[in-house]
């Protein structure tokens, strides 16, 4: 049974956010949260996301308990721009440069081979990571203002859908975490297009914001497609 909806007495670092114009003073101290392995609501340009530590393997393990996401299913990352790709990948293949260089910020997510070292929680031991530069403003002030890769897996229990409004978070998730960014109503829709870049050719694991068609022609005729 679904959860009760969040409340402010529940939340208790429960911020109002401009959707265009975040106060960098929240940003902060959501940022410092972040800094202290905690776990923070936050919009997306479609859904709200839960917010971590990439690099904190207990953070990363919180966004599990949260979401009650099964174990071998990997989350996504998002990094402020594409240098931060660098140091979490073994590699960054022409498809995936050209990936980046077209759809960043926001509506495609790449996956990389994974660079050793990396929180085994986070690759759910798949040797992959996916990443994306997020393209709503409150999301990219917060990946800016922690200066690192943060989880961006939705805000929901796995299986359930997303939540494009606060009043649709499942209560016990909501209080689970430890400040909630509140941008309002957020436009929903589907989510970020998943596109696999670590075999020889490129594969659309999940279709979402940019068609797979739309994907095929940039990478058949990436001239054309970025003049």
């Amino acid at each position: 049974m679904k959860s009760k909806r969040p409340d402010s007495q529940i939340i208790s670092n429960r911020f109002a956010v401009d959707s265009h114009r975040p106060d960098p003073a929240v940003i902060e101290t959501a940022a410092g949260i972040l800094r202290r392995g905690g776990v923070v609501v936050f919009p997306t340009r479609c859904l709200y996301g839960l917010a971590a530590d990439a690099l904190n393997a207990a953070a990363v393990a919180r966004v599990f308990a949260l979401k009650r996401r099964p174990a071998d299913n990997p989350l996504l990352v998002l990094v402020q721009d594409r240098s931060g790709v660098v140091p979490l990948v073994r590699r960054v293949t022409s498809a995936a440069d050209l990936l980046m260089r077209h759809f960043w910020p926001g509506l495609v997510t790449v996956v990389f081979a994974a660079r050793e070292g990396l929180p085994p929680n986070l690759t759910a031991g798949t040797g992959k990571i996916g990443i994306r530069v997020p393209s709503h403003p409150v999301a990219a002030a917060l990946v800016q203002a922690f200066g690192g890769p943060l989880t961006g897996t939705s805000a929901n229990i796995s299986g359930q859908p997303g939540c494009a409004r606060v009043a649709q978070l499942d209560l016990e998730l909501a209080a689970g975490a430890d400040a909630l960014l509140d941008a309002g109503p957020l436009c929903g829709g589907p989510g970020s297009t998943v596109v696999d870049t670590t075999g020889e050719a490129p594969r659309v694991l999940r279709a979402g914001s940019v068609s797979a068609r739309a994907i095929l022609r940039l990478l058949v005729n990436p001239q054309r497609q970025l003049d």
